[in-house]
């Protein structure tokens, strides 16, 4: 049985999908790129648009039950692979050992043309 996840301190969904689905034990967080939740718009500059995303990411990990540190996969998708080491810095600053596994990618194009999308996987038992 699918259970929809959702908090107003993450954007809202911009087409027809969900924050999160839980699924069992298996969480399922959609891409995150790096709207403010209060108004909707991209934030501005790379390390923002960076934070950002994991600060939405974080929201919905909260309205899940969960933190960062419960997620097992990300994958990331950027604009350009040049921001790839600030990506790297940042998260270090969010999560913390072991890290979760990780693919990322460079697209030609993110929605709303954000620089960076973030979905990820979490595993947890049920509380």
């Amino acid at each position: 049985m699918k259970q929809k996840i959702e908090t107003s301190e993450a954007p809202n969904a911009i087409g027809p999908y969900s924050q999160a689905v839980r699924v069992g034990n298996n969480i399922f967080l959609s891409g995150q790129i790096p709207l403010d939740p209060a108004t909707m718009k991209l934030v501005e500059g790379e390390e923002n648009q960076i934070r950002r995303v994991f600060d939405n990411i974080r929201a919905v990990c909260v309205a899940a039950n969960c933190s960062l540190n419960d997620i097992v996969k990300l994958n990331i998708s950027l604009q350009d692979l040049s921001c790839f080491a600030k990506v790297n810095e940042i998260m270090i600053e969010y999560f913390e050992e072991p890290y979760p596994a990780r693919a990322a990618l460079q697209v030609a194009r993110l929605p709303l043309d954000s620089l960076i999308e973030v979905e990820a996987i979490i595993i947890k038992e049920k509380e």
